[in-house]
């Protein structure tokens, strides 16, 4: 048997071939979880697969999602100057950059700040300790304003933590829902009331509830974080237990059937049967309730002044100076970033824990 061009294939080299496009092949899931899809046709053709069935598959991966951006990016630059408001013209790309620059250079600069009030405060304590002084010792915290990145940083951590109190209260309650008619007859009612109120809505509440009976604050827990921690979980709580309760009430009854046969008691039965089996749509009610508590966290930050992103937003709107729209403008696009990440994150954990996933 030969080739077009009447060259003799080797076989040893088409084992290799079809070995190598089989590791790609099985690879192929974890980079599309990743959102790396477009490197499994580079890899495909790298191992010989054919170039223009791969470049097909290029083209709709890679070349339009980057055509679009780069039309957007073209469109935003042009229309953008022509649009005045009370600060200016609103910022292009290359403004938006530009201060995305300056926020990370603050925070390197208040960074050093940082390091060097610790080292002064250091060779103070030093000194005195040298001296006998040891009661004169003290250790302060640098106080300085938070930085961009620290903003970000308590932004993920307050959505964390109403995502964590959210997963912990919805999926014992879609469960319950999901095996129990009679459970599920008494919360739907309030489960389709308390669904659509807006965290504008929660959020005055919330904050009375806080502040009666969070008296003594942590600096660890302060109750800016608390309120924007609560408002998040009572707003993402839903999607998880309307999910959670889809998936209980779905799962093959010949299952459960055999569970009673084994009189397998309820704890178990929900641990080796339900739960396996409720796992990928529980986990697509993790994935939504995850994106509406990152949204419902900017305006919550926004009126309970808790210092992450949302006050970043809100600061530079009140600040109103020249640079104010470019620096809004950053945080917009930092926002639809860690958005996507964290939908990636839990897209990555649904594939790791579940045998069939959903996009």
């Amino acid at each position: 048997m030969t080739t077009l061009d009447g060259a003799v294939p080797d076989p040893a080299r088409e084992e290799r071939r079809a070995q190598r496009l089989a590791r790609i092949n099985k690879a192929a899931t974890y980079f599309d979880v990743v959102g790396l899809g477009f490197m499994v046709p580079l890899l495909r053709m790298a191992a010989g697969d054919s170039p223009r069935q791969q470049a097909a598959a290029l083209w709709r991966t890679l070349l339009v999602p980057l055509i679009g951006i780069g039309l957007f990016i073209a469109a935003w630059a042009a229309l953008a100057p022509q649009v005045q408001t009370s600060l200016g013209a609103i910022p292009g790309p290359a403004a938006v950059m530009e201060q995305a620059g300056v926020l990370y250079d603050d925070h390197v600069a208040e960074r050093g700040k940082a390091d060097a009030f610790m080292e002064r405060q250091e060779l103070r304590n030093q000194a005195l300790i040298e001296q006998g002084l040891e009661e004169r010792v003290k250790w302060r915290s640098y106080t300085g304003k938070p930085t961009y990145l620290d903003q970000i940083l308590t932004s993920l951590v307050t959505v964390a933590l109403g995502f964590l109190v959210a997963t912990l209260i919805a999926v014992p309650l879609g469960i319950m829902c999901g095996l129990s008619p009679l459970v599920n007859g008494a919360l739907n009612p309030l489960i389709q009331i308390f669904k659509p109120v807006s965290p504008l809505a929660w959020l005055p509440i919330v904050t009375m509830v806080v502040s009666a009976l969070y008296v003594n604050a942590s600096d660890a827990l302060p109750k800016s974080l608390v309120i924007s921690a609560l408002t998040v979980t009572l707003c993402s709580l839903w999607p998880t237990l309307i999910n959670t309760a889809l998936g209980v009430s779905s799962i093959d009854r010949d299952l459960m059937n055999v569970g009673k046969v084994l009189q397998l008691p309820r704890l178990t039965t929900i641990r080796k049967v339900v739960l396996p089996s409720a796992m990928p749509l529980i986990f697509t009610g993790l994935r939504l309730s995850l994106g509406v508590g990152w949204m419902v966290l900017i305006a919550a930050e926004m009126l309970a002044q808790n210092p992450g992103l949302g006050k970043f937003v809100w600061d530079e709107f009140q600040n109103g100076s020249s640079d104010s729209l470019a620096r809004i403008m950053v945080a917009v696009l930092t926002i639809g970033l860690i958005g996507f990440l964290l939908d990636r994150v839990m897209y990555a954990l649904q594939a790791a824990f579940t045998y069939s996933t959903q996009r």
